[in-house]
């Protein structure tokens, strides 16, 4: 069967390759570009069977949408090489291109994003431009399938019905997008109902704008946890400090266990992120800081994980510290002492 559409991903970690994983299994053709990435990328995209091709111009030539889902600080870069690949075709390509920036940025950075993809060649079809963002985690499939009863083929035996089974079922984030919707082809609907795709708007950088408000309240929350479990760590108060959560706020606690023992792989794609945040709450959200906002000081918070800590050598495959709050607290007690100490 021909696959519905050829969907490019930069780049391949753990949220590109759960919506790579997704789409292949959805009939879609999915392609990466490899070019300089790391061993442990390689042998995601073989697992994931994400065919592998040479360059951005190829990627271009080959591909219906182009999604890129890579660290914040590298959302700029990679729509400039896109772009740049895209204007240096020796022969303009004939069918149409979509660009998904599904970055979390700020709506400016989103912007400036879109004027990238103006600023085209003479003669070059522009590659239309869509702002989005993903909320909530990497898609993922059920391990079991589920039975579904269906009367003309349920089988009788030993007494017993027995119903044919029906693929398990996926678990994917929610993908607000905005900007114009009037070049998408047909086939945009399909692929929109299998990636949970919605448009909100037709103005470009109202979908990250919702994503940085949306992670506002999630990792600013996870941020406020790493430094109170820390530091009720160093008074030895921590177990006493979970026991009241568990005791007055359990959804809390509930949350605060994921976000913060989940982090630490992520860490540092996290940084720029709350400064984008901390860009759209002063810029869209009119709250003076000059650059030295609340979410400008959460940013140090992650900075401190990515650098300061143990935490920072962890990778999603290979998880060793930071399983559980109280090896988080422990680590960035550890790495505080150290920073400390080294600058006395």
């Amino acid at each position: 069967m021909a696959p519905l559409a050829t969907v490019a991903i930069l780049s391949l970690g753990e949220m590109g390759t759960g919506i790579a994983k997704l789409l292949v299994a959805h009939n879609y053709r999915v392609v990466t570009n490899l070019e300089g990435r790391s061993q442990d990328t390689h042998a995601r995209a073989e697992k994931a069977s994400i065919e592998a091709l040479p360059s951005d111009l190829s990627l271009i030539t080959e591909s219906d949408y182009i999604l890129s889902i890579v660290p914040p600080r590298d959302a700029v870069s990679i729509a400039t090489r896109i772009s740049s690949a895209f204007n240096n075709q020796a022969t303009p390509k004939k069918n149409p291109l979509h660009f998904l920036d599904l970055n979390a940025i700020s709506p400016r950075s989103a912007r400036s994003i879109a004027d990238i993809f103006s600023a085209k060649a003479p003669n070059a079809n522009a590659i239309a431009f869509l702002d989005g963002c993903i909320i909530g985690s990497a898609p993922s499939q059920s391990q079991k399938p589920i039975p579904t009863p269906t009367p003309n083929t349920t089988e009788a035996r030993g007494g017993h019905h027995v119903h044919p089974k029906t693929s398990p079922p996926w678990s994917k984030p929610s993908i607000p997008i905005s900007g114009s919707i009037a070049s998408v082809p047909a086939s945009f609907a399909q692929l929109a109902e299998t990636l949970n795709i919605k448009h909100i708007s037709d103005d470009v950088g109202i979908a990250s704008g919702l994503k940085c408000c949306f992670a506002t309240m999630t990792k600013g929350f996870t941020a406020l946890c790493i430094q109170a479990f820390t530091t009720a760590s160093n008074l030895g108060v921590l177990p006493h400090l979970m026991e009241e959560m568990e005791a007055k706020f359990p959804a809390s606690l509930k949350t605060a266990k994921y976000g913060v023992t989940s982090m630490p792989p992520k860490a540092y794609r996290w940084v720029r992120e709350m400064e984008e945040i901390s860009a759209a709450h002063e810029e869209d959200g009119g709250f003076e800081s000059a650059g030295k906002g609340l979410f400008s000081e959460i940013a140090k918070v992650y900075q401190s994980v990515a650098d300061d800590s143990v935490l920072g050598e962890e990778k999603t495959e290979r998880r060793k510290r930071g399983l559980t709050i109280e090896d988080v607290a422990v680590a960035m007690g550890e790495g505080n002492a150290a920073k400390r100490k080294k600058s006395a």
